[in-house]
């Protein structure tokens, strides 16, 4: 007789990893890099609660910081609840690409576990890359998870380079918009208690955009030989976009 297997079957132990990838330019420096450190600190408790939702994976945590150079600050993954925020600080360049060239070396199997989840990815920037980034981005897009991550950037400041970020996200909709304190943190927020939730419970069909909310879903779909298919106990990655904050409401305080 088949052995009959429990509602989420292996889901309960796959792992999502996610990783924040933070400019720490010189242009970050005072209040920018404060708001970041502040707010990535008070998100984690939501973070838990969010990944105590979600009994479909074990969300792990990593950050990543570049400026002259990248340096990872979270040398392996973490689990949400041993999870400690350390505080970046701001000086130097933009080397993105540097960024992107470490994000890459954990992208693949190994270190990345074969069973994993698909990440998410959490890019936050205020300028534009001051080294050759392209081909490292043209790396990251060509390695499998990369391309079944969950992406988004935060854009911070008017200087930041829109373009580089939809590069990296693959959709418009998916830069958020942080001209000043208070969007910055609202924008860090969203992000971090969000998309911990992305992998959907295996008890909800998402195997497609909701009909009844076209707009308001990022749907991943898979072929069916897929390690990430609901057939082979995979969950489809769906991002709730219904809540994301509106920019246009955080006029308070001044512009950068």
């Amino acid at each position: 007789m088949q052995e009959l297997q429990r509602p989420g079957g292996e889901l309960a132990t796959r792992p999502i990893h996610f990783f924040w990838v933070v400019d720490c330019s010189g242009s970050m420096y005072g209040e920018k890099i404060g708001i970041v450190n502040n707010t990535i600190q008070e998100c984690i408790p939501e973070m838990r609660n969010s990944a105590d939702n979600n009994p479909n994976a074990q969300l792990l945590i990593r950050s990543l910081q570049f400026s002259s150079g990248a340096s990872w600050i979270t040398t392996s993954p973490v689990p949400v609840e041993n999870y400690g925020w350390e505080d970046m600080e701001a000086s130097g360049l933009t080397e993105l690409g540097k960024a992107f060239d470490l994000l890459a070396a954990q992208l693949s199997i190994p270190p990345m576990p074969a069973r994993a989840l698909p990440p998410v990815i959490v890019l936050l920037s205020d300028g534009q890359p001051t080294d050759d980034y392209k081909k490292s981005l043209e790396n990251l897009k060509g390695m499998p998870w990369f391309r079944k991550a969950v992406k988004i950037a935060i854009s911070i400041g008017q200087d930041a380079d829109d373009d580089v970020l939809i590069e990296f996200t693959g959709n418009k909709e998916l830069v958020l918009q942080a001209n000043n304190a208070t969007a910055l943190a609202k924008m860090i927020k969203w992000a971090s208690t969000t998309a911990s939730m992305v992998s959907a419970p295996s008890s909800k069909p998402m195997n497609s955009v909701p009909v009844s909310a076209p707009a308001a879903f990022v749907s991943a779909s898979v072929p069916a030989d897929d390690p990430f298919a609901p057939a082979n106990n995979g969950a489809p990655l769906v991002l709730d976009m219904s809540n994301i904050p509106n920019p246009d409401d955080f006029d308070e305080g001044a512009v950068w």
